[in-house]
């Protein structure tokens, strides 16, 4: 599965100790990471990451594009509710997308556990079959 991590700076923290924890699961799928996070994580856990640009400088965007076109399988976004921030659209975007392509979206540690045992039993197989789906409309 593909798996995207982000986190706001006073988050960070908080998703480097989630991807030490959860190494052992997420290193059996492609991760994509927004810059910063993604080499933090790369650094923590030696997991292999594809970086994109930064959230603010269009990392968001980036992982976004991935939704829609049916390349993303579940994001993992420790959103800081408590500060402003600058590219908020965005986020609010990618949430958006996240509804819109049924794309399970986890904004914070505890939800994340949830969805990464949920990975790691297997109760997210039902993605694969979406992608087929899509990808044979998309042919069709």
């Amino acid at each position: 599965m593909n798996i995207a991590l982000i986190a706001h700076d006073k988050k960070k923290e908080d998703m480097i100790n989630f991807s030490i924890a959860y190494s052992h699961i997420l290193q059996e799928h492609h991760l994509y990471a927004t810059g910063t996070t993604g080499k933090l994580i790369s650094k923590a856990t030696g997991l292999n990451i594809h970086r994109f640009m930064s959230g603010p400088l269009g990392g968001d965007q980036q992982i976004g594009a991935m939704i829609a076109s049916n390349e993303m399988d579940m994001v993992i976004f420790f959103r800081d509710p408590l500060t402003a921030q600058p590219h908020e659209p965005d986020v609010s975007a990618l949430m958006r997308l996240c509804d819109v392509y049924h794309i399970p979206l986890a904004t914070n540690i505890a939800a994340s556990e949830i969805f990464i045992h949920g990975l790691e039993r297997g109760d997210l197989k039902w993605r694969e079959i979406i992608k087929e789906k899509r990808q044979k409309e998309g042919n069709a």
